[in-house]
C-alpha cells in the first residue's frame, strides 16, 4: 500500500528527481546530507521504492509528483 507523501518528503524527492545531489538539496535546504538522505529513505518506504529512481517513477505515476515539474537540462533537450 502506497501512503502519501510529507510535504518535505515531496519537496527533497522533486529536488531529487530534478537531478540534485543530496549535498545540493542539503545545501538548499540549510540541513545536513544525512538528514537528505532520512528524508528521502522515508519517501522511499512510504512509496515501496528501492531506490531514487523507482521512488521517482511512483511518485509520476501515483501523481505525488507532476511530469511538469520535471526540467529537462537544456542539453538534453537539444539532443532529443
Amino acid at each position: 500500500m502506497i501512503r502519501e507523501l510529507t510535504a518535505r518528503q515531496r519537496q527533497v524527492l522533486l529536488l531529487a528527481a530534478n537531478g540534485n545531489t543530496n549535498a545540493q538539496i542539503a545545501a538548499w535546504l540549510n540541513v545536513k546530507p544525512h538528514s537528505v538522505a532520512e528524508v528521502l529513505t522515508a519517501a522511499y518506504r512510504r512509496l515501496g521504492a528501492a531506490d531514487r529512481a523507482q521512488a521517482v517513477a511512483i511518485a509520476l505515476a501515483v501523481g505525488e509528483l507532476g511530469v511538469h515539474q520535471i526540467h529537462i537540462p537544456d542539453a538534453q533537450r537539444e539532443a532529443a
